[in-house]
């Protein structure tokens, strides 16, 4: 799996979380929910979660599913998804690859200037889209409350983003993302976990084992 698609799919599981969005011609009790989901998760020390992930492209008859796990601290974050690992150690990126045997090393977080992206979890959601309260459904189990994010940009290849807030944890619980050409991904977490005792070695990259496993790292 290319480093492209990985970064496509990290990009897509920041939208999970913290969504902030322009002030005008905003539904005000949207907003709140937002905030105080935000305001909920960006309040932990730390937070691990799994999650599933679904691409449904019925135009093209594609379906794609699978699963990953995220681990966040501050900025630094731990990521794996297909197949890969990203470390973001708050100074640097490091996508592993070992379909490819590669490490990939970039400065900062290589997604800063995307508005998606871990290290932005807490801030993400202060522009780019306008919101709206949507309906509150019942979702495995859960009551969910759902708010309708709409690009700004009308060039956006996205049609509108469903972020579905668990009403009992005050948690994010569900992503719908349908793009312009009716693709939808769906992203759903699980097992979140807050506040755990965490090695800081986990957001360390060790440059000697890939060596040793005769990785090529680019840097």
């Amino acid at each position: 799996m290319n480093n492209y698609k990985l970064k496509i799919g990290l990009s897509f599981i920041m939208a999970i979380f913290f969504i902030n969005v322009a002030i005008a011609q905003n539904d005000e009790a949207a907003k709140s929910t937002l905030d105080e989901a935000s305001a909920t998760m960006s309040g932990y020390k730390n937070i691990s979660m799994d999650f599933d992930y679904v691409l449904d492209n019925k135009a093209e008859d594609v379906k794609q599913e699978m699963s990953g796990d995220l681990l966040l601290e501050g900025e630094k974050y731990l990521v794996n998804l297909f197949g890969s690992t990203q470390i973001f150690d708050g100074s640097k990126t490091y996508t592993i690859i070992p379909e490819n045997e590669e490490v990939n090393v970039n400065d900062a977080d290589i997604d800063e200037e995307n508005t998606f992206t871990p290290s932005k979890f807490y801030t993400f959601y202060q522009s780019g889209y306008t919101y709206n309260m949507s309906e509150l459904k019942q979702v495995n189990g859960k009551k969910v409350q759902f708010v309708k994010l709409t690009p700004i940009d009308t060039n956006s290849e996205i049609s509108n983003i469903m972020v579905g807030i668990d009403t009992k944890t005050n948690h994010i619980y569900q992503i719908i993302e349908i793009g312009t050409n009716q693709t939808r991904t769906i992203l759903t977490a699980k097992n979140i976990k807050t506040n755990q005792q965490i090695d800081a070695s986990v957001f360390a990259f060790d440059e000697k084992k890939y060596e040793d496993l005769n990785y090529m790292i680019n840097k």
